[in-house]
């Protein structure tokens, strides 16, 4: 089984933009998202991805992952996608023995950066670099597939 375990955070202040890479654009779109599980089309730069995941609202789910044409990800996306679509640029961010993933939004979820760590077990250790902020991994408002329904631009 493919088991996904992954902790979200927000951050504290923008001093991890001096790290990081350039960043790559992503654009992603949900064809099904049910109390059982999400279905995700991701174009990641010049790559695109079928992804599914299930919808526990935990550090540790399952998630499934295959690569498809990109122009066939973007018919998708177009066309059979929930509107609307999520917008972001990762950036990657190595800190000792893991790479952050930052997520900085745009579009209707403009405003919200949100870093990711993917880890081995759910009681890893892991470096905490002083630009992260509070744990989110436990809000389902900060899940990719809740953005869709409830765009960060509505948050009061």
């Amino acid at each position: 089984m493919a088991i996904e375990i992954e902790r979200k955070f927000l951050l504290k202040n923008s001093s991890w933009k001096e790290l990081a890479d350039e960043g790559t654009a992503y654009s992603q779109g949900y064809l099904v998202g049910s109390n059982a599980a999400s279905v995700r089309v991701r174009i990641q730069g010049k790559r695109a991805f079928l992804n599914i995941k299930s919808a526990t609202i935990d550090i540790t789910r399952q998630e499934f992952e295959y690569e498809i044409p990109l122009e066939e990800a973007t018919e998708m996306l177009e066309t059979l996608c929930e509107k609307p679509l999520v917008s972001k640029t990762r950036h990657l961010l190595k800190n000792e023995n893991h790479v952050w993933e930052i997520d900085v939004f745009s579009g209707d979820n403009k405003g919200l950066i949100v870093a990711e760590i993917e880890l081995n077990d759910k009681d890893e250790h892991f470096e905490k670099p002083g630009w992260l902020g509070d744990e989110v991994s436990d809000d389902a408002r900060y899940y990719n597939v809740s953005l869709v329904k409830h765009p960060f631009k509505n948050w009061n």
